[in-house]
């Protein structure tokens, strides 16, 4: 019975959440297991290009670190995040989402070969947050029950603590910066006088991931209700 409780639970989540939220949780498993190590996981454009490790494009994204505090924060935020935004703007845009997800790793791996990061997993969650926050612009946060703010402030809070922790910042500088690309070629531009939409899904990509009916038993997860933890609980101004 509990097995069919969480099966079930399991497969509410939207496909594209929980493909790469179990893409990550695995990773992170396999190399808890000593069966692989993060050494062949991690970005490095030599081995990537001059030695043909092309899976290296991808796992890299898939790694958060050991199983710890930092871990289980970025699974959080990104299982949240990511959901909402499938269930959000999202809805029934399936491909448009997975188009999101190649645009921004694009970016960010090119960025990649400028900068010294070698996982950008922290930094594509970080991307998620920013556009999720700038369409949810009037959304109430509470950060750890200490800062009351609006959405769009909270990739910035979350730099500043994740500053606090000791870690580099970069890592969500890249993150805010390719959300920010994605949102203004999305969202702004096509909207301003003169301007087109640049971004434009694929029709593969609709083949392959758009379906013309929708479940009538599925229940999406509220944006309205962005945390569900101490550190990311918000509401909607007026309610």
């Amino acid at each position: 019975m509990a097995y069919q409780t969480v099966r079930q639970e399991y497969l509410q989540i939207p496909s594209v959440t929980r493909a790469y939220t179990t893409a990550c949780v695995l990773t992170t498993a396999v190399v808890q297991l000593e069966l692989i190590t993060p050494f062949q996981l991690y970005f490095n454009p030599e081995l990537i290009f001059k030695h043909y490790q092309v899976w290296r494009l991808i796992t890299n994204f898939l790694f958060f670190g050991p199983v710890g505090f930092n871990f289980l924060f970025n699974m959080i935020f990104l299982y949240r995040y990511c959901r909402m935004l499938e269930e959000g703007s999202f809805r029934g845009r399936t491909a448009d989402f997975v188009f999101m997800f190649l645009f921004g790793g694009l970016l960010m791996t090119i960025f990649g070969l400028f900068v010294n990061l070698v996982f950008l997993g922290q930094a594509f969650t970080i991307m998620l947050v920013y556009v999720w926050s700038r369409r949810n612009p009037y959304v109430r946060m509470n950060f750890f029950g200490l800062l009351n703010f609006q959405a769009p402030f909270l990739p910035w809070v979350l730099m500043g603590f994740s500053l606090l922790l000791g870690n580099s910042i970069i890592v969500d500088l890249l993150g805010i910066a390719v959300g920010h690309i994605y949102y203004f070629l999305e969202d702004v531009f096509p909207n301003q006088p003169g301007g087109v939409k640049i971004l434009r899904t694929p029709a593969i990509l609709k083949v392959i991931f758009d379906t013309p009916e929708e479940d009538p038993n599925y229940n999406p997860l509220p944006e309205e209700r962005p945390g569900g933890f101490a550190w990311g609980e918000g509401q909607r101004l007026g309610d």
